[in-house]
């Protein structure tokens, strides 16, 4: 949930969920609070016409049945009752007073009272689009009859309605608020799914410069970001393209003046000058065969396959140890990844073999863990210092204390490694452990697990 809340699609979700909400419910309050005003200026209009009926009527009834007929009569709002024997406190006339009085005429006098009926006070419960305090007449009258008689008029707020219980609230709120979530997630989704789209496709463009272009589909501007992305996709294609293309003419077309050059040293007569020009003739021969491996490197035309990750460092490996290097391997991943089998075998065959030039022996230890693969690759080495553990991915990078022309490095094989790495998704790291000794540790992230 942490994480969904977090992304843009349920923060676009949760806007557009509590936005449709409250205002749902700010129209719902404004519509209750409209009602009860037009059910107050009814129900004034009608108050007047009711009351003047009821006096009427009762000055009709002799004063032996006035008190049955009254108690029959007095149903709703509107009551005249027999004035109790309590003292009362006039007032000053009314808006309903002065309406009654006119309706009346002179033969009936109507008088205000100070008291207002305790109904009038009285908080109505109810939550928040409940009906807020009657705001309409809520009046206590003395009416002089014509008989000289005087009878107590009430006019009550209208009878509240019983309030719903909070299951009955849930129950009715329930639908509309499942009916707005779907609403909401479905205008989420659709206005989210081209920019996953989009993100997807940077993320192929980051493993494979050669995946496919991104399918223009959606709205105008969702069309005219892909097209953009797949122009881009274009030009930097064609950027590595060309910069594979010059260094792998480079190297290639250096190999036969080099080659040249090793024969016409045969007919050197100075052993010693001979010896000295060899050891540099193979050093140069050596940058050039690397350099045309870092072209191969970043050409990611080599088809992706399901690839077995065991099977994979088992040959490695024993291929290494076979070839008398001091290489051990242990742990299982038992996984399957997505890689170019040449390019993966050339970037853990560099590692390993980094580790055993400059190290002495290489131990390979291979974990599965959250979301991925994790191969660690000790070696017994010196290690490298703190501040130049990210210089040695450099291109031609050596560190002279131990990375040195007699040791045959030219500053290439961590390249080689990382290129082919970042190409499969995978993060190449290097620490200095704590019993000495260099450590590259290699993850391979679940995405491009099989299995």
């Amino acid at each position: 949930m942490k994480a969904f809340l977090g992304s843009m699609t349920g923060r676009v979700f949760m806007v557009l969920l509590l936005g449709v909400v409250a205002s749902a419910a700010l129209t719902q309050w404004l519509a209750v609070g409209e009602r009860q005003r037009a059910i107050e200026q009814y129900r004034d209009f009608h108050a007047v016409e009711r009351a003047e009926q009821l006096v009427m009527a009762t000055d009709m009834v002799p004063l032996a049945s006035r008190a049955a007929y009254l108690k029959v009569a007095n149903k709703g709002s509107v009551r005249l009752e027999l004035r109790p024997d309590t003292p009362h406190t006039p007032g000053k006339a009314t808006e309903f007073s002065s309406a009654l009085q006119a309706k009346l005429g002179d033969a009936f006098r109507v008088t205000a009272l100070a008291e207002r009926p305790e109904a009038c006070v009285k908080p109505r419960e109810g939550g928040l689009f409940a009906p807020k305090p009657w705001g309409g007449y809520c009046e206590n009258l003395d009416v002089h009859m014509q008989d000289g008689h005087v009878l107590r008029l009430l006019i009550l707020p209208p009878r509240q309605q019983p309030p719903f219980t909070e299951h009955n609230d849930w129950m009715t709120l329930l639908p509309f608020l499942i009916s707005i979530a779907i609403l909401a997630y479905l205008v989420t989704r659709m206005t989210m799914r081209p920019l996953k789209q989009l993100a997807q496709a940077a993320k192929d463009l980051g493993n494979d410069i050669n995946h496919p272009p991104l399918t223009l589909s959606g709205a105008s501007e969702i069309r005219q970001a892909g097209a953009a992305f797949n122009a881009m996709q274009a030009r930097i294609r064609q950027h590595i393209f060309q910069r594979t293309q010059m260094l792998a003419a480079i190297t290639h077309d250096l190999q036969t003046p080099l080659t040249r050059l090793r024969l016409r040293l045969e007919k050197v007569a100075d052993s010693d000058l001979y010896d000295r020009l060899v050891g540099d003739l193979s050093a140069m021969q050596s940058m050039v065969k690397e350099g045309l491996d870092l072209a191969r490197s970043m050409d990611s035309t080599e088809a992706m396959q399901a690839l077995d990750l065991d099977s994979l460092l088992d040959s490695v490996c024993s291929d290494a140890a076979d070839a008398g290097q001091n290489v051990t391997l242990s742990g299982q991943a038992g996984m399957a990844l997505m890689g170019r089998p040449i390019a993966m075998r050339r970037c853990l065959v560099n590692l390993i073999d980094n580790a055993v030039k400059y190290g002495q022996y290489a131990h390979v230890t291979v974990e599965r863990i959250t979301g991925a693969a994790r191969i660690r690759i000790r070696d017994g080495g010196p290690g490298i210092a703190p501040d130049q553990l990210a210089k040695v991915f450099e291109p031609f990078y050596r560190i002279e204390t131990s990375r040195s022309r007699e040791s045959g490095g030219t500053g290439l094989g961590l390249t080689i490694a990382r290129n082919i790495a970042e190409q499969h998704g995978a993060t190449v790291l290097l620490s200095n452990h704590v019993d000495g000794g260099l450590e590259v540790t290699l993850i391979v992230p679940q995405y491009y697990a099989g299995k």
